[in-house]
């Protein structure tokens, strides 16, 4: 089939999260200026470049009790920082109670049971027991065409790495098989690796 977005899909469920796929979570953790920490899942979200290295998530829609955007994108503009963490299998659970719509300034890490500890270069707490975490500083906030759609980027600043997770000195993903974001209700674990040598690679 085809279909022109502009002109529906005429399916029961929007296709579009499944034909782009998998997507990589990143688990946000943001303060707001009041102090309130707050951590949400973004699957719009990416690495973009190495030199700095940079990263990126999208937001889209809002809260009743936020202008025009949610927590996370608030805060951000109100702080200035970040912190991506990074969504282990064993973390689906938690990962899924903070995509709650809970009122602005309460504390999801409490509410999905998380510890929470201190970033090292930013004023922002991570995910305790998560397998990295990219601590990050805003470079832009660009909106997009459409309601309420967001992309922020940040420059990485600190990287932490759960020491189980550094196997003959490579982050071993297998260690905690990353959670990732398919279509509809759909999630997908990292369970098996394979190598391809690029062709410029002798």
């Amino acid at each position: 089939m085809f279909y022109r977005p502009a002109d529906g899909h005429g399916l029961p469920h929007n296709p579009f999260n499944a034909i782009v796929t998998p997507r990589p979570i990143g688990w946000i953790s943001t303060r707001g200026a009041d102090g309130a920490d707050n951590l949400a899942p973004y699957s719009f979200f990416n690495a973009v470049a190495y030199e700095p290295p940079q990263v990126m998530f999208a937001s889209t829609g809002t809260k009743s009790d936020r202008s025009g955007t949610k927590d996370s994108v608030a805060n951000i503009r109100e702080t200035g920082v970040f912190c991506v963490n990074i969504v282990a299998y064993a973390l689906r659970d938690a990962m899924n109670a903070t995509s709650k719509t809970l009122a602005a300034g309460t504390d999801e890490f409490a509410h999905a049971g998380l510890d929470k500890i201190e970033c090292a270069t930013i004023a922002c707490a991570r995910v305790a027991v998560a397998p990295a975490a990219l601590e990050c500083r805003l470079t832009s906030v660009v909106t997009l065409p459409g309601e309420a759609n967001f992309v922020v980027f940040g420059e990485v600043t600190g990287v932490y790495m759960r020491d189980d997770c550094v196997v003959d000195g490579r982050f071993d993903v297998m260690q905690f098989q990353p959670l990732a974001r398919l279509g509809y209700r759909d999630y997908a674990r990292i369970d098996s690796l394979f190598d391809l040598i690029r062709p410029d690679e002798k």
